[in-house]
């Protein structure tokens, strides 16, 4: 029986003999030779099939495989340094798993609906494949980074009772006679069990009914979320930089080859290490206006705002201190400058915008009810956010990343609908 062996683990079986399960990615001939490019997930490999050393049944298969079949392809493994791996397989027999019909997707250029029409083969493509090894590295990374600072990890809910900020960007679906909404954020949650654990992160889907067509926008994206005790807006900065950098370091070391592959300039993903440079909201207003930006003290940053800002640094920057009319009620005010919240984004390089979010949250009990009561928000919603500053209240605060911005970042993606496996946008919803 041959050992069937993952294309990436090859270099282990050099002068063996292996078995390989995957689909042909391309094919050339040249006389009696047929040069199969065989893929399984793992790897892309050159299989040589030689016509003298090989029965005419296994030469003949090698002609009937068109493109994206599934094959099995036995042989033995040898060295050859103009192969990217170092290694090819010398082809002994080919079993046919399924000959695949005329695949739709070929070397020609197509345009985006169609490839988004056919994205679900869409991802057998080298640079797709490329991306979301990339994106896999990065909550790699995230979930060790946390991980290994003593946090633990807590699963919030996809259904929440209530509208926390307006009901305008929500998904409301009923429930049992009643309504829900998807979540936005888990963060309310995450505030509560870092109550109980002291330091806790929160990882998985959230969802913006968002009307926007932007290059930066899905309606379903992945946000990792941690929560802290006993830590300020500074710390919480301190975090999330600390955060940022590791993810950009982790995939400058373990996916040097994706990176090649999307052709990144890793020169500015070199650069990605701290301190981060940090604006006062008021300091940022200043740069918008010194490049004769039409921008009205107070508002909130829109995209093209926050690219003025941004590519004022080679690496990200963090704008704090925001004017508390514009944030979330649950943002604690500086007592110092009453005015503004204790809040703070951090703004990617090269035009990517805002990937972090965060804040200091209200910690006192009198002032986050007077809060809900000036956004005209539901009391008895909240009524068990409020428990948490009744028993114990302790300053805390927390951040949200979202994934597919930093995939689209670290990536060097012009669109954010290649960041994620199968993109969720106002207008698509298929495949």
């Amino acid at each position: 029986m041959p050992k069937f062996v993952k294309i990436a683990e090859i270099s282990k079986y050099e002068g063996k003999e292996v078995t390989l399960q995957g689909w042909l990615y391309n094919m050339r001939s040249s006389g009696k030779l047929r040069f199969l490019l065989v893929r399984d997930g793992s790897e892309t490999i050159q299989c040589v099939v030689f016509k003298n050393d090989v029965s005419e049944e296994t030469f003949n298969n090698a002609d009937k495989l068109t493109q994206e079949s599934s094959l099995r392809v036995t042989g033995t493994v040898a060295a050859d340094k103009r192969s990217p791996l170092g290694f090819e397989l010398q082809v002994k027999e080919i079993e046919i798993i399924q000959i695949a019909q005329e695949y739709p997707i070929t070397k020609k250029e197509h345009g985006t609906d169609f490839l988004m029409d056919h994205r679900h083969l869409w991802l057998r493509s080298t640079r797709q494949h490329a991306i979301l090894r990339i994106r896999h590295e990065i909550i790699r990374a995230a979930r060790d980074f946390f991980d290994n600072r003593g946090f633990t990890l807590i699963d919030t809910p996809i259904f929440t009772p209530n509208a926390a900020e307006g009901t305008t960007t929500l998904f409301e679906t009923e429930y049992f006679g009643g309504s829900a909404y998807l979540t936005q954020s888990g963060q309310l949650y995450g505030e509560a069990a870092a109550m109980a654990f002291g330091k806790i992160y929160c990882f998985g889907p959230t969802f913006r009914a968002e009307k926007s067509k932007t290059r930066r926008h899905l309606t379903e994206f992945w946000m990792i979320e941690p929560e802290v005790a006993f830590c300020d807006l500074y710390e919480d900065m301190q975090l999330a930089e600390e955060f940022v950098s590791h993810l950009v370091q982790s995939v400058l070391k373990n996916r040097k080859n994706e990176l090649e592959v999307i052709e990144r300039d890793i020169s500015k993903l070199e650069k990605i290490i701290p301190p981060f440079p940090r604006l006062h909201y008021k300091e940022a207003v200043e740069i918008l206006h010194k490049n004769n930006i039409d921008f009205k003290d107070g508002d909130d940053f829109g995209g093209a705002d926050e690219t003025v800002i941004s590519e004022k640094f080679d690496r990200p920057v963090i704008v704090h201190h925001y004017p508390a009319a514009i944030k979330a009620f649950y943002m604690k005010r500086d007592h110092k400058e009453p005015e503004y919240a204790l809040a703070m984004d951090m703004l990617a390089p090269e035009g990517y915008g805002e990937i972090i979010g965060g804040s200091q949250r209200e910690d006192d009990y009198d002032l986050l009810l007077q809060r809900i009561k000036e956004h005209k928000l539901p009391v008895e919603a909240f009524n068990w956010y409020l428990d948490l500053r009744k028993y114990g209240s302790v300053p805390h605060s927390g951040f949200g990343l979202g994934i597919v911005r930093t995939v689209a970042w670290i990536c060097g993606i012009k669109h954010i609908r290649e960041t994620i496996p199968f993109p969720r946008l106002m207008q698509r919803i298929y495949p």
